[in-house]
């Protein structure tokens, strides 16, 4: 059997086999012929590109084309022709294919893309795939075929992984000839004459430093030279200043074309290319993408001097004073972006996270570019799942629950079941609390408590939450503290809240006066305190408040409790996991000492001045206990405060 028998047979079931879409008939066939000294695949796949040469003479038949590679496709996983042929198939249809026919046949390719980049077919096709899409793209007009080349450039992008060291750049290299040419005679002076926009000379000068500003934006290293840096500095400030009295008003109606399809009209955006002709000049800088283009080029180059760059020479690196223009000049640009009408702010912002984005992907090559790689953190599951195919189940299942493991056949819920012993360590996981602090929920109620705004305490959305979260967070909300009004109650709270904080007790009258007044009831002054009557424990809390508050050694008082709170707060009956709490809530250990003297002094009937006293004497905290004697003393004159 040779070549031409082979492929004159085969013909009719290949034929039959797309009629049918059963690859069937090719795979006992092939069988049959299939000798050790034959090449039995090269005839079927001439037999298909027979078969597409028959079909192609129409364009309509986009229909039979696909069913051909499908075919094609299953054939060649059935080892019945070469794993090549679908995209050779392909390739052949786009060469011969008019442009719009082409596009239409890409959407073939886009919904396969997965199927092309399996292990089967991705070393076989991945280069004639490559060289069919550049062939594609030189072949499209980048300004009116601009929404398909974005799609071959996305297609490219999906099917060769993010390592694929040929679509990097990794050297950082730059088009060098992307050259701008524009005229080297001055033809004529231009003003605008729009009586509503702010008169501005175009003359031949402007005109020069407006367009030899591409040269920098396509090698940007020439900026890293002292006279060229000049020169461009010379330019941008010029063309910037242009742009900040040119100030636009609104947004004229973008070009575009129209296309029918399946009797539906449809606009298509047209993207030009810019002339450089000086008479249109006066007109592009009253382009809205115009201008958005020129200053996003300036956004692109400030970031690439700025940025930490692998293959930069040594000698690329910015001087602090020439940072400082870059700086100047970004936080104009960004103004010229929030100005540009529409949407202005919008398109700024936007603009800003795409280049943060850029500097995530300018880390990654920086790094090597590694190949992103889905890591288990917990390695069971790879284990158990990799001896699946050698081991018997219920072996495997024997195996993990004698060692404490959780198999659960799959290799993502294994990983899961696995991260925790149980679930009540699950829910315990630091990353399973998603409780704000105290500080980061009441920093805008504390800003309009200074401002005498109380707005916000006065929501009742805002109130239900501060409650929940004070129930968990702050060692003031079990204390006796009688509710008249929900929004005094968390004013009062605040209040304590900031008190609590590092540093808010200072060395002045003034300062210790408001401390004062924080511990007292919302509805409660310093004349109606002197005037209680009640047992010596209330007496004495109060007493202490007012003392412990005045006394203007009180943050050295915790500072020497702070190395020594925990034996206090054992000794003063605190169980383990309320000294756990404590912590979590403080971060230095001065703030744990005040804070645990806060929750004594108001929870405990015992709390008296000369109790605390007695405590520390008992635990040797002499340096301690001596400005608790202080304290005392202070107490003992409050009844003349």
């Amino acid at each position: 059997m040779n070549f031409d028998t082979i492929r004159l047979e085969s013909r009719v079931l290949v034929k039959e086999a797309l009629a049918t879409k059963n690859v069937g008939p090719l795979l006992a066939k092939q069988k049959l012929y299939n000798r050790p000294d034959a090449d039995v695949k090269t005839p079927f796949d001439q037999v298909f590109k027979d078969l597409l040469l028959d079909y192609i003479v129409d364009e309509t038949n986009i229909g039979v084309l696909e069913d051909l590679i499908t075919l094609s496709i299953e054939s060649s996983r059935k080892g019945v022709t070469n794993l090549a042929l679908p995209v050779n198939l392909l390739a052949d249809i786009f060469d011969l294919f008019t442009l719009d026919s082409c596009e239409k046949m890409f959407s073939y390719v886009e919904r396969h893309v997965n199927v092309l980049k399996e292990d089967l077919f991705f070393q076989a096709c991945k280069n004639n795939l490559l060289r069919m899409c550049n062939d594609l793209l030189r072949r499209l007009s980048r300004s009116t075929a601009t929404i398909f080349c974005g799609r071959i450039l996305l297609f490219l992008a999906k099917f060769f992984p993010f390592s694929e060291r040929s679509g990097l750049n990794v050297v950082s290299e730059f088009n060098l000839d992307n050259v701008t040419e524009y005229g080297a005679e001055n033809i004529v002076m231009v003003t605008s004459k729009d009586e509503k926009k702010k008169p501005v000379l175009i003359d031949y000068n402007l005109y020069c430093k407006f367009w030899s500003l591409q040269d920098f934006f396509r090698n940007p290293t020439q900026c890293y030279n002292r006279v060229h840096w000049k020169v461009f500095c010379n330019q941008a400030s010029c063309i910037i200043s242009t742009f900040q009295g040119l100030k636009l008003e609104h947004l004229e109606k973008a070009a575009s074309y129209t296309i029918e399809e399946d009797g539906n009209k449809e606009k298509i955006p047209y993207f030009s290319k810019y002339l450089t002709n000086q008479k249109l000049l006066d007109l592009q800088l009253y382009d809205v993408n115009f201008r958005r283009f020129v200053l996003m080029q300036f956004l692109i180059l400030f970031q690439y001097l700025t940025s930490t760059v692998r293959f930069k020479s040594e000698t690329y690196e910015l001087k602090p004073d020439q940072k400082e223009v870059v700086q100047d000049y970004t936080d104009k640009i960004y103004q010229l972006l929030k100005e540009t009408p529409p949407d202005g702010e919008k398109f700024a912002e936007i603009v800003k996270n795409i280049l943060n984005r850029e500097e995530h992907w300018n880390a990654w090559k920086n790094d090597g570019c590694p190949e992103f790689k889905k890591v288990l953190s917990n390695p069971v599951s790879e284990v158990y799942e990799k001896r699946e195919s050698k081991v018997p189940l219920g072996d495997i299942l024997k195996d993990a629950y004698s060692n404490g493991v959780h198999y659960m056949g799959n290799t993502e819920l294994t990983k899961l079941w696995n991260l925790y012993p149980n679930n009540l360590d699950a829910c315990k996981a630091k990353d399973r609390d998603f409780l704000p602090t105290l500080d980061s929920y009441f920093a805008e109620a504390i800003e309009q408590l200074n401002r005498n705004e109380p707005s916000l305490l006065r929501d009742g959305n805002f109130g239900w939450r501060a409650l929940r979260l004070m129930a968990r967070r702050s060692p003031h909300f079990f204390t006796l503290n009688p509710i008249s009004e929900l929004h005094s109650y968390l004013e009062m709270m605040v209040r304590k809240i900031v008190a609590d904080k590092p540093g808010v007790v200072q060395e002045n009258e003034q300062t210790v006066e408001i401390e004062t007044n924080v511990l007292l009831q919302p509805d409660e002054s310093a004349e109606d305190m002197k005037a209680v009557d009640g047992d010596d424990t209330d007496e004495n809390y109060i007493r202490f408040k007012f003392a412990i508050v005045r006394m203007t050694q009180f943050h050295s008082f915790c500072e020497k409790l702070s190395t020594n709170w925990k034996t206090l707060a054992l000794k003063l009956g605190y169980k383990q996991d309320e000294i756990q709490f404590i912590e979590t809530q403080n971060t230095e250990a001065v703030d744990q000492a005040r804070n645990l003297l806060h929750l004594w002094f108001e929870d405990d009937d015992d709390s008296t001045l000369e109790n605390f006293l007695y405590i520390l004497e008992g635990l040797q905290f002499d340096d301690v206990a001596e400005e608790v004697r202080i304290a005392i003393e202070q107490m003992k004159s409050l009844k003349d405060f």
